[in-house]
């Protein structure tokens, strides 16, 4: 939990708070799960995350193949957990680092063509395309998991290119809470998009 999110003393979060508090507890609390090799973890990351991966590997090499590829994404991340780092981005966001190697994985694997890096290195190509997708496919799902109010001020705030007073008057709630709405909602697509950049390589 950053420190934004806790309380200011051990009494409960005050009631508007509350739900900020508790979502980022949990998590924390399945981040740790994941990290420390409980298949309950896994579990619930699936049921979370599969279907944004399964949409992003699609759209990248084709419905036939996502499925399976998907599959390997978990299976990848499960192998692989012990170099998730939280300190350094969301386990959502790690998750769709991974499924972006892949994905560039199996295009490589089908079209041998397919462009690498300078260096050669088999997991140094980053295609635009599929960089860009993964960042609106891993955004798209992070504004989702938002709390509804929080969501709709982010989105406000940034594809109706509203200022914080205008969200203020058209939400009725205070600005005050507006602005604290969009600094955590920031700060959570953020560490979102760094747990996408932390993946290096699979």
């Amino acid at each position: 939990m950053s420190v934004m999110e806790r309380p200011l003393s051990d009494a409960p979060a005050p009631g508007r708070y509350r739900q900020y508090v508790r979502a980022a507890d949990e998590g924390d609390l399945l981040e740790a799960s994941f990290a420390s090799g409980d298949p309950d973890a896994l579990e619930t990351l699936h049921r979370d995350l599969a279907d944004d991966v399964y949409r992003f590997v699609a759209r990248t090499v084709g419905a036939d193949r996502a499925r399976d590829v998907t599959q390997e994404v978990f299976l990848a991340a499960w192998r692989s957990r012990d170099r998730f780092d939280p300190t350094k981005g969301s386990l959502a966001g790690w998750i769709m680092g991974i499924a972006r190697f892949k994905a560039i994985e199996q295009l490589r694997r089908n079209k041998p063509e397919y462009p690498t890096d300078e260096m050669g290195d088999e997991h140094g190509a980053h295609d635009p395309r599929v960089e860009d997708l993964a960042q609106q496919m891993l955004v798209g799902g992070a504004l989702a998991r938002l709390p509804e109010r929080m969501r709709s001020i982010v989105e406000l705030a940034f594809y109706s290119d509203l200022t914080h007073a205008q969200i203020a008057a058209k939400t009725s709630v205070p600005l005050g809470t507006v602005k604290s709405d969009i600094r955590r909602g920031l700060g959570r697509l953020r560490r979102e998009l760094e747990g996408l950049d932390a993946v290096s390589g699979f």
